[in-house]
């Protein structure tokens, strides 16, 4: 793990919502954070509470574990144009997260040690919160020849992927999924089988038939899904099914599952909660005629926003676990890579900030507890990284003082032109959204804190530092 310097002055959270689905507690309480680590959970009597500690004040608030993102794109080195180590993280941060796991999509592409300790390097810089490079399964992920998996373990990868493309070659997945047995590190697969996706840019169906876009059938994934499971348990290698978004993948997964198969599976924000009518241009509305905002391109996004039978049944295999993680696919663009034709457009959705409103979309809704969507942010990441990150979703004295505060009651409009995030593509722009982070404690530092409860903080007799 990475390490960062600077001092670490001691924090008091007040009369909190505390939600620890690894030791079962939704109550309200304290937490006191020192030296970096949780110091002490419940009550905290006046004679605990270190001299120059900061004290807020988060009643009303829930407080929960840090949460973790198996996948996200942070573009750099190579793309810095469309976000960078720095922007993501603050991006992160204000999302609630305090660890991002970024996908090797970058050029170079992370196949070789050097580039995974330019990651780690510029991270503990330039980060505020914790960075772990995912690395390549195949070299320059030109899916021709595997990548050196045990250097890239050896330099401190958590897991391979060649996500952005699948590793097609079968072969190659099955020798990946071998090493991953030895190596105990997932490979997560971007399933999409090609022969089938073509050029397609929206979910095949009625929508896109209507608005004369190519359509990807849900086969393209479920094919892709079923052979890797199929490897998966030749080999007994770790699989992660990255982004699920159809029904018929769910079944194929709860297949793996009964059967004892070390497979795990992720699903993104807006999968749960966008269909493909928002490529219509009406936020989701029933509509069978295109608006002048049809074709926003900022619904593309792969796999594509299925339809309303493929979000339900998403849901209800989060609520159940089955689904073992959310995950943002974090996949910022520059302005100029989605200001062009629905076709030519760039896949990919800006997420780490809209994240948890759309997950509190489901609470809300009453399809998703409070507790369920912490431990899919939380818990569930952590458990498919493996147990040595499981100190990272928990809030039991003596771990990482990684913890968020958010309001989950909190009303607000989303406005890009405010993001911290480089990329704007959202479909979530000028929508309204309820919930939202207020502070992201990162290693016992203020990785950041909202003005709103900044105004909140009291003075325990000393003075109060600003993060």
């Amino acid at each position: 793990m990475q390490e960062r310097g600077g001092e670490r002055e001691p924090i008091l959270i007040r009369r909190a919502r505390i939600i620890d689905p690894s030791r079962q507690v939704d109550q309200v309480g304290d937490l006191l954070i020192g030296s970096g680590e949780i110091l002490a959970t419940g009550r905290i009597a006046r004679d605990q509470i270190p001299e120059g500690c900061q004290i807020i004040d988060a009643q009303g608030l829930v407080a929960s574990p840090g949460f973790i993102d198996l996948h996200c794109h942070l573009r750099e080195p190579g793309y810095e144009f469309k976000e960078t180590i720095a922007t993501g993280s603050q991006a992160a941060a204000r999302g609630g997260f305090t660890t991002l796991c970024c996908m090797p999509n970058t050029d170079p592409p992370i196949d070789s040690e050097s580039v995974v300790e330019f990651i780690k390097s510029r991270a503990l810089s330039e980060s505020s919160i914790r960075i772990l490079p995912i690395g390549c399964v195949t070299k320059g992920r030109q899916g021709q020849e595997l990548a050196d998996l045990e250097e890239l373990a050896s330099s401190g990868v958590v897991a391979f992927s060649d996500d952005g493309d699948p590793v097609y070659d079968a072969k190659l997945m099955r020798l990946a999924l071998t090493y991953s047995y030895d190596l105990g590190l997932p490979i997560s697969d971007h399933c999409q089988d090609r022969s089938l996706s073509c050029n397609g840019v929206m979910a095949e169906g009625a929508v896109a038939t209507r608005l004369g876009l190519a359509g990807i059938p849900a086969a393209a994934e479920e094919a892709m899904v079923a052979r890797d499971i199929a490897l998966a348990e030749m080999t007994g290698g770790r699989l992660h099914l990255a982004h699920l978004s159809t029904a018929g993948s769910i079944l194929l997964l709860r297949q793996a599952k009964e059967r004892g198969l070390p497979v795990t599976a992720e699903v993104c924000p807006h999968h749960l909660t966008m269909t493909e009518q928002w490529v219509m241009g009406s936020k989701g509305a029933p509509t069978d005629y295109a608006s002048e905002f049809a074709y926003e391109t900022s619904t593309k996004v792969y796999p594509p926003l299925r339809s309303q039978f493929d979000v339900d049944v998403l849901v209800d295999a989060l609520s159940e676990g089955l689904i073992d993680a959310i995950a943002t696919d974090h996949a910022p663009h520059d302005s100029m890579s989605k200001q062009v034709t629905y076709e030519d457009a760039a896949f990919g959705i800006s997420v780490l900030e809209t994240a948890l409103g759309s997950a509190l979309e489901l609470v809300h809704q009453r399809k998703l507890s409070m507790g369920a969507m912490v431990s899919r942010l939380t818990q569930g990441p952590a458990r498919v990284l493996g147990d040595s990150f499981a100190d990272l979703a928990t809030m039991e004295p003596g771990t990482p003082a990684d913890i968020v505060l958010f309001d989950p009651d909190k009303e607000w409009t989303v406005d890009t032109s405010k993001f911290a995030s480089k990329g704007k593509n959202t479909p979530l722009e000028g929508t309204n959204l309820k919930g939202r982070v207020l502070a992201t404690i990162a290693s016992g530092r203020l990785a950041y804190q909202s003005d709103e409860l900044k105004s909140q903080k009291t003075n325990a007799g000393t003075n109060v530092a600003n993060p």
